[in-house]
């Protein structure tokens, strides 16, 4: 969702730098996003944090966090350049769609809403619903089984690292969006197997040109 549907990445790494700073945390800017992005709220404030953290702050926080990001993020709510218009093609064309995201529910909801992409979603699962973060793949396997789709059947749009890595554990195709991250550290550093500037370079022919499959 983050960095796929939705251009947010830079909205929470601005709240996350200020939340860092005024709990006094040191951090590398450098860093930061490929700390924090694909990653759910729980690791990332264990990592900054600390293992012993209780259950109750991270609860508190993660709040905390995330009702920033709806808040200054809600005006600017607008899909990233080209996604609607694939997604739509492939709703037209009978080809079901999930969103597989680290947020927690509320946000995935917000967003999901926000844009008026309900409709094309047969399965949404969030961080919240899933046991094993990525890069684990249990969220990307059990949006393929909500689907009813076998993962070497389906293809997956990711920004992140870890991201990528949890498509390509589960045995999904993967295209990387070069949104957050440059093309050439996405093509170098993962196991993505095409990497695109972004949607507009995509429509459902080029997808089943690039996997040789009948979508």
């Amino acid at each position: 969702m983050d960095g796929v549907l939705i251009d947010s990445n830079p909205f929470h790494l601005e709240i996350w730098r200020r939340f860092l700073i005024e709990h006094g945390v040191a951090f590398d800017p450098e860093r930061l996003p490929a700390q924090i992005f694909g990653q759910r709220d729980d690791l990332a404030l264990r990592m900054f944090f600390g293992p012993d953290l209780s259950d109750e702050q991270v609860v508190t926080w993660s709040e905390e966090l995330e009702a920033n990001f709806r808040q200054t993020f809600r005006a600017h709510a607008k899909p990233l350049a080209g996604v609607a218009e694939l997604i739509q093609e492939c709703s037209q064309a009978g080809i079901p769609m999930a969103v597989a995201s680290s947020a927690m529910k509320k946000n995935v909801d917000f967003v999901v809403d926000a844009l008026q992409l309900a409709g094309c979603f047969q399965a949404v699962v969030s961080g919240d619903e899933v046991s094993r973060p990525k890069p684990d793949p249990e969220i990307y396997l059990q949006a393929a089984g909500q689907l009813g789709v076998e993962p070497a059947r389906a293809v997956a749009f990711e920004d992140s690292f870890i991201g990528i890595e949890a498509v390509v554990r589960a045995g999904i195709k993967c295209v990387a969006i070069a949104s957050t991250f440059p093309v050439e550290r996405l093509q170098s550093e993962t196991q993505a197997q095409a990497v695109v500037g972004g949607f507009e370079e995509l429509n459902l022919q080029r997808l089943r040109d690039l996997f040789a499959v009948t979508l």
